[in-house]
């Protein structure tokens, strides 16, 4: 359905509409509404949800079904205290970052810089790693911190929800036009920006307020309803990834699975 909105000059422009802010709070506020009910079980029908991993079955909305907590184990946490653990479940793709490395996201060419709006934190993470985790409305939403450490900054960048959908990405810069926030953090694997970024009809992106100092594997929030994306900069040397990932495939991961390790020489 999506898809089809953005490949018409026009249907662009009801995007730009669908994907205003207030389009989305309204959209959110039905979602938390006990009107939202009916369609939880289409829903999970259609995207294959694992309802026996789920904590609670019996939920007051669909956002309250979206943002559902798991069964404690669902996810376990590699034990390897020297891995690097994924955040969320999600599709992953690693990219290298350089003065002039463009990631190419669906056919979309971003920096650190583009990402961030700062020069200052996209040269700080010059020859090191872009992760990018996209989620499908089919993943769990919650997210965790993959290291332990502490929160030296905040940046929120409001913008327009546009959709992560592939039809979509043919046609806006999505990272350039969606909300996001990301933190900076000194963490045990030297320095980490960790981003969220919203999508069409994702109300919100609702994060622990005034975490500064957190630890590994503990929750950092959730997404409300739709696709969303999570980005990560690691430092030079921080990490050495595991060779199944690359910039031009996207791999399943769930949130506590070993992507790599520590750099022994860092």
């Amino acid at each position: 359905m999506f898809e089809d909105i953005y490949s018409r000059p026009l249907g662009r422009l009801a995007a730009r509409v669908l994907a205003a802010p207030f389009v989305s709070f309204l959209a959110g506020a039905f979602m938390d509404s006990r009107l939202s009910r009916p369609f939880i079980r289409g829903f999970a029908k259609r995207n294959m949800i694992d309802m026996s991993e789920v904590l609670k079955t019996d939920f007051s909305s669909f956002n309250e079904f979206f943002t559902r907590e798991l069964k404690p184990g669902a996810r376990p946490l590699c034990p390897d205290a020297d891995a690097l653990i994924a955040p969320c479940d999600g599709l992953l793709s690693v990219y290298d970052i350089g003065p002039d490395s463009r990631f190419d996201i669906k056919g979309h060419l971003y920096t650190a810089f583009s990402l961030t709006e700062n020069q200052d934190i996209a040269r700080a993470f010059d020859g090191g790693k872009c992760l990018v985790f996209r989620l499908t409305p089919s993943h769990y939403h919650r997210y965790i911190w993959p290291l332990n450490g502490r929160v030296t900054g905040r940046k929120h960048i409001r913008g327009l929800y546009h959709t992560v959908r592939p039809g979509a990405l043919e046609h806006t810069e999505v990272f350039r036009t969606n909300t996001r926030e990301y933190a900076l953090c000194e963490t045990d694997f030297g320095r980490l920006l960790y981003m969220e970024v919203g999508a069409m009809l994702v109300g919100r992106i609702v994060n622990r307020a005034e975490q500064d100092v957190f630890s590994r594997g503990e929750e950092k929030g959730y997404f409300a309803f739709g696709g969303s994306t999570i980005v990560m900069l690691l430092e030079a040397g921080a990490a050495e990834l595991e060779g199944r990932f690359s910039p031009d495939a996207e791999t399943p991961v769930r949130a506590g699975e070993k992507i790599g390790i520590r750099r022994k020489d860092a």
